[in-house]
């Protein structure tokens, strides 16, 4: 399957949380948008793997994902070295996508950081023809997405782009709610409590979608870093 966007996230509930929106909007836009989690976030203070696996298929309906699939990878000690850049390749190379989604460059999980590099380096040597790979026993054809973004998670970063995301809000937070285990549920009883799931988490990341909506005269928004330059094809786009 060829998809338009293809999220990763080091953990399921990352992109939920960095960028459930502009997924949404995306997909309503007519875009077939997949996701791939590196790790189950089998280290979580919360809940366990196998619920947040249930957690993740519950948050891809709400989004409207085309697929969800998950890497193995181990959470918190995922490397970028050749075994598993070239997961990331092959991948990329599977739904060929023209725009990658992936974590924020620095933020106060490690593995976030550290997945948008490995991400971000694979999908442009996903480009090299001499990098050869197999899907199902047949070889892979080399592909470069067209775009790379990472979606601005907890720690502040000065965005590059800004996505509204106003008409997507509440089905967003829906899906970030999708991870019972995880986030504030007045029905879900554990007795740990962490940074995100205290009830306050909500508030904190409302007053970031409503600074960075503020920027471009809309209720709530999205963030974006890029590593190249961004062009516009019309003036009047933009706002």
């Amino acid at each position: 399957m060829k998809l338009d966007i293809l999220v990763f996230s080091a953990h399921p509930d990352d992109a939920e949380v960095g960028c459930g929106g502009t997924i949404l909007k995306q997909v309503a836009l007519g875009d077939k948008v997949g996701m791939i989690d590196l790790t189950r976030g089998e280290l979580g203070t919360r809940g366990s793997a196998e619920i947040r696996a249930t957690e993740a298929l519950e948050a891809k309906r709400l989004l409207g994902l085309q697929v969800r699939e998950n890497l193995w990878m181990r959470d918190c000690f995922f490397v970028i070295d050749e075994a598993h850049t070239m997961q990331i390749i092959r991948a990329v190379r599977k739904y060929q996508p023209r725009i990658v989604l992936t974590n924020a460059p620095h933020d106060r999980h490690p593995d976030h950081g550290r997945a948008c590099k490995l991400v971000t380096e694979a999908a442009f040597i996903a480009g090299l023809p001499q990098i050869k790979t197999e899907l199902d026993g047949e070889p892979q054809e080399a592909w470069r997405p067209e775009l790379v973004l990472q979606y601005i998670q907890n720690t502040y970063i000065k965005p590059d782009i800004l996505v509204d995301i106003t008409n997507y809000w509440d089905l967003k937070l829906a899906a970030i709610q999708a991870y019972r285990s995880q986030f504030y549920h007045p029905d879900y009883n554990e007795p740990a409590v962490t940074y995100i799931s205290a009830p306050d988490f909500f508030l904190i990341h409302e007053g970031r979608a409503r600074e960075f909506g503020k920027y471009i005269n809309a209720p709530f928004a999205e963030g974006f870093t890029c590593q190249r330059f961004l062009g516009v094809d019309n003036l009047q786009h933009l706002r």
